[in-house]
């Protein structure tokens, strides 16, 4: 009965950790694809603004 009960914790804890683990890469994935966004962004204003300045 015990080895039972500590079979179902440990697959309990197993899934738990599984799904924490997936959220936390998924997370960080969404953070640097924000970042990388926002470094696109800011790539294409200096671009546009440096041909800006070269035309003038």
């Amino acid at each position: 009965m015990g080895k039972t009960i500590l079979t179902v914790l440990g697959v309990i804890l197993a899934v738990w950790l599984l799904f924490t683990v997936v959220g936390a890469i998924l997370s960080m994935l969404k953070f640097f694809f924000f970042i990388g966004l926002i470094a696109v962004v800011v790539v294409l204003a200096v671009t546009a603004v440096s041909k800006m300045s070269k035309s003038h």
